[in-house]
């Protein structure tokens, strides 16, 4: 299989709404909003989180009304501690506040719409230790 893109996809009660919080407190590109179906670019082209709504007969029957659950996006940044300010003033709900992890990220978690968290992440230097002792030397 060829990927040309990626598209991470939910379904949702309010398309509007949700299209609105990646869009407006968040700062993604609205690529595609109808109805029914909307879709943001997350960062890069061919890359876009969408929103399907809840019941739309193009989901296959059998899925059309379950409810989103265990949704983890990830989304990197240059400046995370920033990114909490900034979207803390939005008016956005931090889950966490941001951490430096030892394996090299810093990162905070930002609850989205339909339970969904985005997990919004500053790529660090590893610590040298944790380094050592979990990365095999080449």
């Amino acid at each position: 299989m060829q990927v040309k893109g990626f598209g991470a996809g939910y379904l949702v009660d309010d398309v509007a709404a949700t299209t609105r919080f990646y869009a407006d407190v968040i700062g993604l590109p609205v690529t595609v909003e109808l109805d029914w179906f909307a879709s943001v670019n997350a960062g890069a082209p061919g890359y876009e989180i969408s929103f399907v709504q809840r019941g739309h007969e193009s989901v296959p029957e059998g899925y059309r009304a379950q409810d989103t659950a265990g949704v983890l996006l990830g989304l990197v940044v240059e400046d995370a501690k920033a990114e909490a300010q900034r979207l803390e003033e939005a008016g956005a709900e931090l889950v966490t506040p941001v951490v430096d992890e030892v394996y090299g990220q810093r990162h905070f978690y930002v609850a989205a719409p339909e339970g969904v968290l985005l997990d919004i992440i500053e790529l660090i230097p590893p610590d040298p230790a944790w380094l050592a002792a979990n990365v095999p030397a080449e």
